[in-house]
């Protein structure tokens, strides 16, 4: 049996699970999980118990999963992320995500969570003390993206020109290797450029 710690999703929607997993997947380079940290879905309980992961240090589920097997989640309650479609009043001593939400608002609740996590020592990892990757003014402008802001706001912003934004915004995006406003985000988060409630 694999020992490798892992974070479990279980929802009976599989788009779901490969989507949660693709954001999961996301974060995790960022907080100094990669290769540490296996992300497991299942579609069920059942499959879940089948497969008996070990060491599970998180739980993402499905509210109504929650709900049916309230008595295995109850005693997991600070591992556990109810996965909702709305409010879910019946399980309110669980944090919970709303899948409904667009993909900023999403992270941003993901990284709101692990900021709790971090602070409580929940086991969540510690990001690791990277060196500096990117330039002053390229943080500057990253902190903008991040923020919603297009190129041209942000040549105001800076007073600078918009060509200069294009090319520290290549550059950044180079050096980060993703293009995506999610990792962009998740980066200037998880190495201080932003604090999530800027966002």
């Amino acid at each position: 049996m694999d020992s490798k710690p892992k974070i479990v999703i279980i929802h009976s929607n599989s788009l779901c699970c490969l989507a949660m997993r693709a954001i999961l997947s996301d974060i995790a380079p960022f907080m100094g999980m990669l290769g540490d940290i296996e992300i497991a879905t299942f579609n069920s309980m059942e499959e879940l118990q089948a497969n008996t992961p070990q060491s599970v240090i998180l739980y993402f589920v499905e509210d109504k999963i929650a709900l049916q097997r309230i008595d295995f989640f109850a005693s997991q309650v600070r591992r556990c992320i109810i996965l909702t479609e709305g409010e879910q009043p019946l399980l309110c001593d669980f944090r919970k995500v709303d899948v409904r939400q667009t993909e900023r608002d999403l992270i941003k609740s993901f990284l709101t969570i692990h900021n709790a996590a971090h602070s409580s020592h929940m086991g969540a990892a510690h990001p690791k003390k990277e060196p500096e990757l990117l330039s002053k003014r390229e943080k500057e402008v990253l902190a903008l993206i991040v923020k919603g802001y297009i190129n041209k706001e942000i040549a105001d912003r800076l007073n600078i020109s918009t060509p200069t934004v294009i090319f520290h915004r290549k550059n950044l995006v180079e050096k980060i290797g993703s293009k995506s406003i999610g990792r962009l985000t998740i980066y200037a988060v998880m190495n201080g450029i932003v604090d999530f409630k800027e966002l």
